[in-house]
């Protein structure tokens, strides 16, 4: 996949994340949506999006500070934060995005479920570019796949995120590749 001139997806941290957790999100960016990235910071906490009620975060609210906050040639933005996350209608989110939008977020909150994120390092990360992948691939106005295996099947569990491949179906391929004609042009 041919990237598109001068438009680059950035990588926002919210908070401290270990190197290799970075580094392979940023190899995630290319392989799959074939374009350039960068790590930058938009926000150094998230504190507004605070729900005492619920002792979590409302990632919608972070989507919007994150838009805000966007410069001009980020294309699109995947935010990275440990705080756990909801969005009204359920109890905790992996993470969230704005269909067709610029902006996403991913929790490493659960993500570590049922494993060691020291011991078993590999998995932790896979789980974490999965989910990073799946959520701006809602950026790119894809949906989520019936297909189990595709990044941008819906997950209810970390079996689920486990249970998926790191690559899209075909037809997400092919999606995403409409997408980008039609954005390049």
């Amino acid at each position: 996949m041919t990237a598109i001139p001068e438009e680059t997806i950035l990588i926002a941290p919210v908070g401290t994340f270990d190197a290799d957790i970075l580094s392979a999100v940023e190899q995630m960016v290319p392989q799959i949506f074939g374009m350039s990235c960068r790590i930058e910071t938009l926000l150094d906490d998230i504190d507004f999006a605070w729900n005492a009620e619920r002792r979590q975060f409302h990632s919608t609210a972070i989507l919007t500070k994150l838009s805000e906050n966007s410069p001009t040639d980020a294309f699109k933005v995947i935010a990275l934060t440990h705080n756990d996350l909801f969005i009204p209608i359920l109890t905790h989110v992996y993470g969230e995005a704005q269909l067709g939008g610029t902006s996403a977020i991913v929790s490493t909150c659960r993500l570590a479920g049922g494993i060691s994120p020291v011991g078993q390092r590999t998995l932790y990360l896979e789980r974490i570019t999965k989910e990073a992948a799946h959520e701006l691939g809602h950026t790119f106005d894809l949906r989520h796949c019936k297909d189990h295996q595709c990044l941008m099947h819906y997950c209810r569990s970390i079996k689920d995120v486990d249970g998926k491949t790191n690559q899209l179906c075909r037809y997400c391929q092919v999606l995403l590749k409409d997408y980008l004609k039609v954005v390049s042009s």
